[in-house]
């Protein structure tokens, strides 16, 4: 499971901007690619791969 800063922290070097949705952006894209119920979100922790999709 990783959290939205962690996964930010993996997307980006040192001294780049940011941008604001930018994870939610690559997950939805991921959705659409893998299908709907194979990432989830766990409120308050972060993203994980569903065991039984």
């Amino acid at each position: 499971m990783l959290s939205k800063s962690q996964l930010e922290e993996k997307m980006y070097g040192w001294g780049e901007e940011i941008g604001s949705n930018t994870v939610e952006v690559y997950i939805h894209a991921l959705r659409k690619t893998l299908g709907a119920d194979l990432i989830r979100n766990v409120r308050g922790l972060g993203y994980m791969i569903a065991k039984d999709a």
